[in-house]
């Protein structure tokens, strides 16, 4: 750019206008420059997300992570949760960066012992056996970030729910924040107006909020994730809070890891059974049922209750926006050839 501003100066010295002129030429050619300087900049470093992104530098990328989801939730049903469950608290901290595969330095802590993480998050395995199986097939071109995206994916479709195309390009952050992890995930003791902030400083809807929500359709949770609700609130239903204190004790002292599946009904199957769980004072966390407990989300609880379709198209579209907090594109951030370390 430099170079250009020499020749251009040079033609206008040669060209024999006054000084008024030549001080505005000179002002225009600055402008110019700066603007181009300012163009090249954005694009290489706030690029934008794709479908298609790896089409060319690895053609085969959605079919080798697909592999390798299916085999994980063939052995563990549970698995596919928890592989949803990994992009969703990796979005909620600094961005969908990868930020929560990486283990402790001496420069950072991770965000893997952070509160909503710590003995809890899992899959990190099955997120090392694709990273490798993708590492073979391209090496050094997709970031740890984009398959967190395209796992989670995969794991909602293959229990049943519903597909969409996955915009890909994220690179993955240097560092991770603990404390970020501890601030920014929900608690399952939330209550809805702290979920609704939750989900607004991450700049998605209350909508969204209550559709991503539905991704507890799957998984399960640990008994000291629920044991105050079972014991001691009363928007729950008698029989249900029953049953779950039969594999969770009020003492502290025991039972804390024992698991109950989210959803009562189908809690291998992503499908709207855990709204009609919420209309029956089934949810099994305090922070799902206060989506359905007389507050401004209860008409959209039922409609996602008694309408799968809107459900699986807010579902998608909330997925989507959720995967476009803060990725780190262009020149920052890298491909990781590691998921749980930096380069």
């Amino acid at each position: 750019m430099h170079q250009y501003l020499l020749v251009i100066s040079q033609i206008i010295n040669k060209l024999n206008f006054n000084s008024y002129i030549m001080a505005s030429l000179s002002s225009l050619v600055v402008s110019i420059a700066m603007a181009f300087l300012l163009v090249a900049s954005f694009g290489s470093s706030n690029a934008q997300l794709t479908t298609n992104f790896y089409s060319k530098s690895c053609p085969n990328l959605l079919s080798t992570i697909n592999s390798v989801v299916q085999s994980a939730i063939n052995k563990e049903s549970r698995m596919g949760a928890s592989l949803l469950r990994l992009f969703f608290h990796d979005c909620f901290v600094n961005g969908c960066d990868g930020s929560i595969l990486l283990d402790d330095t001496s420069s950072f802590t991770g965000e893997k012992t952070a509160l909503p993480n710590s003995g809890s998050v899992r899959g990190f395995e099955v997120i090392d056996q694709i990273k490798s199986a993708v590492e073979k097939a391209c090496p050094g071109v997709v970031s740890c970030a984009d398959i967190l995206t395209i796992t989670a994916r995969d794991s909602v479709v293959i229990l049943g729910g519903p597909t969409w195309n996955v915009k890909l390009g994220r690179r993955d952050a240097r560092t991770a924040s603990r404390t970020a992890a501890n601030n920014n995930i929900p608690q399952p003791n939330f209550s809805l107006s702290q979920l609704m902030s939750s989900f607004s400083n991450q700049g998605l809807s209350t909508t969204d909020m209550v559709a991503l929500a539905g991704g507890h359709t799957i998984g399960q949770a640990r008994c000291t994730s629920f044991r105050t609700r079972i014991y001691n609130e009363s928007n729950i239903d008698a029989s249900f809070a029953k049953t779950r204190q039969a594999n969770c004790p009020r003492s502290s002292n025991s039972g804390s890891n024992n698991l109950a599946p989210l959803d009562l009904q189908t809690p291998n199957s992503f499908d709207n059974k855990y709204y009609k769980n919420l209309v029956n004072q089934k949810g099994l966390l305090h922070s799902d049922q206060q989506l359905f407990s007389g507050g401004s989300t209860n008409a959209l609880v039922q409609t996602y209750g008694s309408n799968p379709s809107r459900f699986n198209a807010d579902f998608i579209a909330a997925m989507i926006k959720m995967g476009d907090i803060k990725p780190l594109t262009g020149s920052n951030g890298e491909v990781r050839k590691n998921c749980r370390k930096t380069n």
